[in-house]
């Protein structure tokens, strides 16, 4: 899959889950295709300003890992990624209409701010879910899920390698698993 096709991807998930970055999360969101591995899938995102440097930087969420983006013009990249397994707490203040999250990783404390309220709240739960999962139940899986599956089957009928026909009579069988 191309770089481009991958962001496009990445794209559509975030608006699937309702997520709309705005224009200075662009660069950070540039770089995930690089970041996350071919069938890593975001979970959930955040935007806001790290508080030791003060760069706009993002959060993200995968169905793996979490995973802090720093692409600031003068400073290169920096991201740092940590294992749920890792995660000992999170948690979230709020303000007038923003918030600030903190995570305790291992010995380390990653501190964002300027996060907005309602998606604060939301990406600490989705993040706590992930936390108190067996760690295998987040790595790579042997079999792929039925939406999964469905994707291959689209990308394959787009590329020509099965017919309308062919498409059709395997998406049925897909949609009996459900």
């Amino acid at each position: 899959m191309s770089e481009r096709s991958r962001l496009d991807e990445i794209r559509d998930e975030l608006k699937k889950l309702d997520i709309s970055p705005t224009i200075f999360a662009r660069k950070e969101i540039h770089e995930l295709p690089d970041i996350l591995s071919p069938d890593e899938r975001i979970v959930y995102l955040v935007e806001g300003r790290n508080k030791l440097n003060n760069h706009h930087i993002i959060l993200v969420a995968t169905d793996r890992r979490l995973i802090f983006v720093d692409k600031e013009f003068m400073y290169g990249l920096k991201v740092e990624d940590f294992s749920y397994s890792k995660i000992s707490s999170i948690q979230y203040e709020t303000a007038f209409l923003l918030a600030s999250i903190d995570i305790q990783v291992t010995d380390d404390i990653v501190e964002i701010d300027g996060v907005g309220k309602y998606h604060a709240e939301l990406f600490c739960e989705k993040v706590r879910d992930f936390m108190s999962q067996p760690e295998k139940s987040f790595q790579s899986k042997s079999e792929p899920s039925v939406l999964d599956q469905l994707e291959q089957l689209g990308r394959l009928k787009e590329t020509g390698v099965l017919s309308e026909e062919e498409f059709l009579e395997q998406k049925k069988k897909l949609m009996e698993k459900l």
